[in-house]
């Protein structure tokens, strides 16, 4: 009976400890489901010294797709210095691990040529991308940041040194409708 309960014990030190796997981060942007405010200001003319900002007010609804591997979020907001209406377009892909995001302005009526990749860590959301403004190459960063079941701030900054320093020139509050 004693090398019985030998082998069962040796058995089970041989079995794999069971792992938990990572967060593929798939379910990273599920937080921004449904409709809310926005309240946004934009730096009038980013990368020139500016800081004449300009504020907006509207809503922004973003909708899972694809059982949540996709989704796509609708921007209106309308400020004295005009009216902003767009689209982001999110993309996860399992094998890398990554979101890729997309945007769209709607008086522009395509996609911008610049896609921006990166994920979450510890409740933070960071993406990068290369863009050009007025002909220069710059580099992009979006941030999402102060996440809670009720509101979350995004910033987007550029960059001119190649990442050494960044100049925010987008930065919104959204709040639950």
């Amino acid at each position: 009976m004693s090398q019985l309960l030998l082998c069962s014990v040796l058995i089970g030190l041989l079995q794999p400890f069971p792992v938990h796997a990572q967060p593929d981060g798939q379910r990273d942007f599920d937080f921004e489901f449904g409709a809310w405010k926005a309240r946004l200001s934009r730096l009038d003319h980013p990368l020139t010294g500016s800081t004449h900002w300009l504020d907006y007010e509207g809503t922004s609804v973003v909708r899972k797709v694809w059982d949540g591997r996709a989704n796509l979020g609708e921007l209106d907001v309308h400020g004295p210095a005009g009216h902003i209406e767009g689209m982001t377009l999110r993309l996860y892909n399992s094998e890398t691990r990554q979101w890729n995001i997309t945007w769209a302005n709607a008086s522009g009526g395509t996609l911008d040529r610049s896609t921006m990749f990166g994920g979450f860590s510890g409740g933070r959301g960071e993406f990068f991308g290369q863009d050009s403004l007025n002909g220069r190459a710059i580099y992009v960063r979006f941030v999402f940041s102060n996440i809670t079941p009720t509101s979350f701030r995004f910033e987007q900054a550029f960059s001119a040194d190649g990442g050494k320093t960044w100049e925010i020139n987008w930065r919104a509050e959204f709040t639950r409708s």
